[in-house]
């Protein structure tokens, strides 16, 4: 049992029920959730792939567009060199299991650690009213990858963006079942005005943040 599971168990345990939630539990919970319509919200009369890409430069991310995930190797060793970067980088499995021989860049599949300077990721969704990328936490989509390294490099395919945060959870649910561990919420690179008011960047995570929008 996770520590996760042990706490919710506990929790249930002292309200007198049961450690498990039954099936018909389960079933009025999604039942309540699919009932319950979107409440007010501000108009979405604008195409998602245009705002989401705008919405990333606002956040201070920078975006480029390929039609094909095979050209991603090709748009990450642009964006390095450019950008004066190491032309090494780790990635999630799927990222680093593309033809990287021709791009120039060395690419590892493995969690980053404290020494790695440029973490190339998926994502799960993206939300294109606020520039949001979406993670889920798996053993092979590691939240290390987008947090410690000093560049954040995310592959964003076209079918993953969504309007906004409604349809990302109600997307999730519908997908994934039970979540995973932690979800993640990156909007550009890191940032606090915590001290003295100034603003710092890269203060709890990457300093640089690159999307890649695949099939636009």
């Amino acid at each position: 049992m996770s520590s996760r599971e042990a706490i919710l168990s506990r929790i249930r345990k002292a309200r007198g029920v049961a450690a498990e939630p039954t099936g018909a539990e389960q079933a009025r919970i999604e039942a309540h959730l699919r009932a319950r319509p979107i409440s007010t919200r501000p108009s979405l009369e604008w195409n998602p792939l245009e705002r989401f890409r705008e919405q990333c430069v606002r956040m201070s991310s920078t975006v480029d567009g390929v039609a094909t995930m095979s050209e991603v190797p090709a748009a990450v060793a642009r964006y390095l060199s450019s950008a004066k970067l190491p032309m090494q980088a780790v990635a999630w499995p799927g990222i680093a299991a593309l033809d990287w021989s021709a791009s120039g860049v060395a690419v590892e599949g493995r969690p980053a650690g404290g020494d790695d300077l440029v973490g190339i990721t998926g994502v799960h969704l993206a939300i294109a009213e606020t520039g949001t990328l979406m993670f889920l936490s798996s053993p092979t989509t590691y939240a290390a990858t987008s947090l410690l390294p000093e560049t954040h490099i995310a592959v964003v395919p076209v079918g993953v963006i969504v309007p906004a945060m409604e349809e990302a959870w109600d997307r999730t649910r519908r997908e994934t079942g039970d979540l995973p561990r932690a979800v993640n919420f990156v909007s550009g690179p890191s940032r606090t005005a915590d001290i003295e008011g100034q603003l710092q960047i890269g203060a709890h995570g990457p300093f640089r943040v690159h999307v890649i929008v695949v099939g636009a």
